[in-house]
């Protein structure tokens, strides 16, 4: 198995700061943004990018939590009546920013879609991601990406959190696949 460093951890905060610039100037600021990291590696990529926004706005930029689970379309469909919101907060008018690690096939960013829409009707649902590796199985295309790396199937991105409060990338590559 090879492990090679793609990005530091000084490079990935360069690269989150530049996202948080773009969502900003798109937005026109980030007084209508609810910040949403999909569970679970999407939340701490949420918080670094929420921090980032916060940062250049000078406002604190609260982050929630999406779990997904419940709209995958590979696990059994819970009843209707089981089935809550995803977010605290109503979405209706706000401009819904989806945060996560790696976008891979898209199938979790078209259930955090799902999941975001059955907590109000956003004026928008906009994805960051911070690798965007291709190979996509539904068309989903990011707003904002960190960065775009063509991979093969049998590697894997890892973002993992390093020691500064930030993460490295890293793709591992399994031998004989």
């Amino acid at each position: 198995m090879s492990d090679t460093l793609l990005f530091s951890s000084e490079r990935v905060r360069r690269m989150v700061r530049r996202m948080a610039y773009q969502v900003v100037e798109r937005n026109a600021g980030s007084s209508t943004l609810v910040v949403a990291g999909i569970v679970e590696k999407g939340v701490p990529m949420a918080e670094m990018l929420a921090a980032a926004i916060g940062a250049i706005e000078g406002t604190a930029c609260p982050v929630e939590a999406v779990d997904v689970t419940p709209f995958r379309d590979d696990q059994e469909a819970l009843p209707a009546e089981d089935t809550v919101p995803a977010l605290t907060s109503d979405v209706t008018d706000r401009d819904v920013l989806l945060v996560d690690d790696v976008l891979f096939t898209g199938r979790t960013a078209r259930a955090a879609i799902d999941a975001v829409v059955r907590s109000g009707r956003p004026q928008s649902i906009q994805l960051a991601v911070l690798i965007d590796r291709g190979h996509r199985e539904y068309p989903i295309q990011p707003d904002y990406v960190g960065r775009t790396i063509p991979t093969k199937h049998r590697e894997r991105v890892v973002v993992e959190p390093a020691a500064e409060g930030s993460f490295t990338v890293r793709v591992v590559e399994r031998e004989g696949t």
